[in-house]
C-alpha cells in the first residue's frame, strides 16, 4: 500500500520557520508530481505549492509566494516544504499529495494523500 508520511510540523512564533517533509514508500516516486495542501478549521483544503516529477515545474499559491519553497529529492523519495516568515494565517493541517496526471491545484487531481501534520503559528 502506498504511503505518504508528513513530518516537521509544530508550534512556531510569527516570523519563524519550519521545514515539512513528506516521505513516500511503495511508489515510483520519481514519476509523481507532488504537492502540499493545507486545511484550516472550518475552511476547505487549499493548494499551497506543487512540483513536477523532475522538479523543473513549480508553482505556488499567491498567499505563500516568496515565503515558502517546495523541493524534492527523488533518490530519498521525499518532498519538502520550507516555510519562512510564517504568519498566524498559515496555521493549518498541512498535507502532502501525489499525482500521476500532472499535478495542478485541484485536490481531485491527487490520488494519494498523507495523514497531515499540524502547523500552528502564534502571534
Amino acid at each position: 500500500q502506498v504511503q505518504l508520511v508528513e513530518s516537521g510540523g509544530g508550534l512556531v512564533q510569527a516570523g519563524g520557520s519550519l521545514r515539512l517533509s513528506c516521505a513516500a514508500s511503495r511508489l515510483i516516486f520519481s514519476t509523481y508530481a507532488m504537492a502540499w495542501f493545507r486545511q484550516a478549521p472550518g475552511k476547505e483544503r487549499e493548494f499551497v505549492a506543487g512540483i513536477s516529477w523532475s522538479g523543473a515545474g513549480i508553482n505556488y499559491a499567491d498567499s505563500v509566494k516568496g515565503r515558502f519553497t517546495i523541493s524534492r529529492d527523488n533518490a530519498k523519495k521525499t518532498a519538502y516544504l520550507q516555510m519562512n516568515s510564517l504568519k498566524p494565517e498559515d496555521t493549518a493541517v498541512y498535507y502532502c499529495a501525489a499525482s500521476l496526471v500532472g499535478g495542478g491545484r485541484a485536490t481531485d487531481e491527487y490520488a494519494m494523500w498523507g495523514q497531515g501534520t499540524q502547523v500552528t503559528v502564534s502571534s
